[in-house]
C-alpha cells in the first residue's frame, strides 16, 4: 500500500457579500485569482442566511476563514450580521466595504471588531492585501 500523499493547502475561504452584481462579480474574480476560494452571496438576507447554516451555528456549511462585506445592503447590514455571526460563535476576520461610511459607522465597526474598512471605489491591490493581513492576523498560531 502506498503512502498518503502530502494534501495541498486548502485555499482559504472567503464569505463575500456584495449587492451590486458588476461589483461582486469583480471582487470574486479579483480574491479568486489571488488563490482564495470564493463564495459569493447578493446581499445581508444571504449573508445571514449561510452564516445560520454554518457547522458553528448547527448547520452542514463549513464556516469562512473570512468575511468580506458591503456595508448598505438590502435586507440586512453587513454590520448587522456581524453582529449576528458573533453572537452565534462564529469568529472569523471580517473586511468592510462601503461607499457610503460616516463615522458612526465606522465607530460601529471598530466596536464589531472588524479586521479593515476600505471606502469604495477600492483599490483591488489595497483590497488583496488586506484580505491577507486579515486572514493571517485571524489564522490560529502554530
Amino acid at each position: 500500500m502506498m503512502p498518503p500523499l502530502p494534501s495541498e493547502p486548502r485555499p482559504l475561504r472567503v464569505l463575500l457579500a456584495e449587492d451590486d452584481d458588476e461589483m461582486r462579480a469583480l471582487l470574486t474574480l479579483t480574491l479568486a485569482r489571488a488563490g482564495f476560494a470564493v463564495v459569493a452571496l447578493e446581499d445581508g438576507f444571504e449573508l445571514s442566511d449561510y452564516v445560520a447554516l454554518t457547522q458553528v451555528c448547527g448547520g452542514p456549511l463549513m464556516p469562512p476563514d473570512l468575511i468580506l462585506s458591503d456595508v448598505r445592503m438590502p435586507g440586512r447590514t453587513g454590520l448587522e450580521v456581524l453582529a449576528q455571526a458573533q453572537a452565534a460563535g462564529l469568529s472569523c476576520p471580517v473586511v468592510v466595504l462601503s461607499a457610503f461610511a460616516d463615522e458612526e459607522t465606522r465607530e460601529a465597526a471598530r466596536v464589531l471588531g472588524v479586521s479593515a474598512f476600505l471606502d469604495k471605489p477600492v483599490d483591488l491591490e489595497v483590497l488583496k492585501a488586506a484580505v491577507r493581513e486579515a486572514a493571517r492576523a485571524g489564522s490560529p498560531s502554530p
